[in-house]
């Protein structure tokens, strides 16, 4: 499943250092020549493609980004040092756009792995530069030009790494809203999600995936019943499915451990019959709204329904709407795609 990560952000490379106005003095010599060294250049702002790195989701937390400024000539011929470049990480994809001009200045792929996007100031020159024949003690001297600043349109297009199922109302658009910026339409009636909706997975600095909620499925939906068939081939090239089940009956008690495992084999059936090679992917049983049960109900409902259905992949009891155990189920996904990833490379080396 595709779809945009966008992110502005503005980046401002350093300023050049001034040239120096310098004269030598030393013991003996009272009328030695102009020595003032030249400034340094400032810092560049470049973007550099980082593998592991696969949304924007490090842009949102900062948004300014600035290269170091050159440094002011000085005597003795000692030019100012250089402003240090700033080199901002970015995954494979980013398309960079200027946003006042909207001029594309390129896209970080394979074949082009860097892009100068702010060229820092000039240094000055200082007043040894200006010497001559007629000048032998010029007091002229340039300042630093200043760096170049940009705002900056950054957009990616996306593969969903991680897919919720369920049934309608199950909580996935709960679910991607507590553990994303995403807001999906959520209210407590059937079918509230009509369309599919992504967010970006932010766990840690430089670990974010991206979480995809299609319409809840139905019994026959790999034959067109309900709103779901038409959106589960894009679970096709997720990683990982999450497989919601709500543990609450229509009146809110605990619903029968019986009824849940038949809603859980449905759904895999579907996908099944759908794609094999979707039903084969790895699948997690994420138990939901256990802010409406005792812990106690919760835990037998869980261990009644692992054991019906011989689960033996993860299992994760959350409560989306309140938060509680999301964060846990984020961080062990995240773990999962990296291990996932690492894995592909070894095959990738080994096939070489």
């Amino acid at each position: 499943m595709k779809f945009s990560d966008e992110a502005r952000i503005r980046v401002r490379a350093g300023d050049g250092g001034d040239g120096c106005v310098s004269f030598r003095r030393e013991k003996y010599i009272p009328r030695g020549g102009p020595d003032g060294g030249d400034g340094g250049d400032g810092g560049d702002v470049t973007l550099v493609l980082a593998p592991d790195i696969n949304t924007l989701a490090d842009f949102r937390a900062r948004k300014v980004f600035r290269a170091g400024n050159g440094s002011a000539g000085a005597g003795r011929d000692r030019s100012g040092a250089a402003g240090a470049d700033l080199r901002i990480p970015v995954p494979a994809g980013t398309r960079v756009t200027e946003a006042d001009t909207q001029e594309v200045l390129g896209e970080l792929n394979a074949d082009n792995t860097e892009l100068l996007v702010a060229r820092g100031g000039r240094g000055g020159r200082g007043n040894t530069r200006f010497k001559s024949s007629v000048n032998r003690a010029p007091r002229q001297h340039t300042p630093g030009t200043r760096g170049e600043a940009r705002r900056l349109e950054l957009d990616l297009t996306l593969l969903a790494d991680v897919g919720l199922l369920g049934l309608p109302n199950a909580g996935k658009s709960t679910l991607l809203r507590a553990v994303s910026e995403a807001r999906p339409k959520v209210a407590d009636y059937p079918f509230t999600t009509l369309h599919p909706q992504l967010g970006v997975v932010a766990v840690g600095p430089m670990q974010s995936f991206v979480m995809a909620d299609i319409p809840g499925l139905l019994p026959g939906a790999a034959s067109g019943v309900g709103l779901g068939s038409r959106f589960l081939r894009h679970l096709r090239r997720t990683r990982l499915l999450l497989h919601l089940v709500d543990m609450t009956s229509a009146e809110g008690a605990a619903a029968p451990v019986g009824n849940l495992a038949e809603d859980v084999t449905t759904i895999a059936g579907e996908l099944k019959k759908f794609d094999e090679k979707l039903a084969g992917l790895e699948r997690w049983l994420v138990l939901n709204k256990a802010d409406l049960l005792p812990e106690e109900e919760a835990a037998r409902i869980r261990t009644g329904l692992t054991g019906e259905l011989a689960w033996s992949a993860p299992v994760f009891t959350i409560s989306a709407l309140t938060g509680a155990g999301t964060r846990e189920l984020a961080a062990a996904s995240v773990q999962r795609l990296e291990k996932l990833e690492k894995e592909h490379d070894s095959d990738d080396d080994a096939n070489r």
